[in-house]
């Protein structure tokens, strides 16, 4: 038996990237998944196809994380859906550097709308529905711990998403409820590929600093969300899970 059989899993940002990957990697385990997209619907629509073609179950669902009324509407449809929900996956997000000078309104609010508000909103929503044993668990970074310069307003969000998944998991344990997060290093993506950072001097400084001695790839960051997600870490709660080769 696979072991994520029976359970419903909700990955916000699903469409591509991590999300996509993470999409796959419990659906393979026998979750029925919920792909949430907020534009790119022909991308999520393609990975429903390829998990149900896989054998699995898979519903897609447009929902902008960052307004209250679309999760609440996302969490709806899943429990019409499936009947219920057990997982829940804080994938959606974004990053952009910028020097300390070069700060707006528009970056702080873009990136904190999306990156805190959009979990706490899926949390605040979902949270009613998950029972004994649910799952919550946020896609971090590990900028958390390396603090990169030109990235005050990325690293606050996530410097922020981690004392959420702290308070969280004091909040929901008495209820049953375990709270995680996975803090990736650099991961290569469709988005990492369109930004320009494979092939460039960040990558080559990235792998030179990770005892590893190279980047991360999504299947890698997807197993460690599954293991989360599962009976296996039925004693792990309130841990910030550095995934990026060693590198700190």
């Amino acid at each position: 038996m696979n072991k994520l059989s029976n359970k419903v899993a909700l990955v916000t940002g699903a469409s591509k990237g991590i999300g996509a990957g993470i999409a796959r990697r419990l659906a393979s385990d026998g979750a029925k998944v919920v792909v949430n997209y907020t534009t790119s619907e022909r991308e999520a629509a393609a990975l429903v196809t390829e998990i149900k073609a896989a054998g699995g179950t898979a519903l897609s669902v447009r929902a902008d994380v960052r307004n209250k009324s679309e999760v609440d509407a996302l969490i709806q449809s899943t429990i019409a859906r499936f009947g219920g929900l057990d997982i829940v996956v804080n994938n959606a997000g974004i990053y952009q550097f910028a020097r300390i000078e070069d700060t707006t309104e528009e970056l702080y609010r873009q990136q904190f709308d999306l990156n805190v508000l959009g979990p706490l909103l899926v949390a605040g929503a979902a949270v009613p529905h998950l029972g004994q044993g649910g799952s919550l668990i946020n896609i971090s970074s590990f900028v958390t711990r390396i603090l990169p310069a030109d990235s005050a307003i990325y690293s606050g969000t996530k410097g922020a998403l981690d004392a959420i998944t702290g308070v969280l998991s004091r909040e929901l344990g008495p209820r049953g409820i375990r709270v995680n997060s996975v803090n990736p290093g650099l991961i290569e993506t469709d988005g990492t590929h369109a930004n320009g950072v494979m092939g460039s001097e960040f990558q080559t400084w990235n792998e030179q600093q990770t005892p590893l001695g190279r980047i991360g790839q999504v299947e890698e960051i997807a197993a460690i969300v599954s293991f989360l997600a599962s009976g296996d870490a039925g004693w792990v709660s309130g841990e910030h899970i550095i995934a990026s080769g060693g590198m700190r």
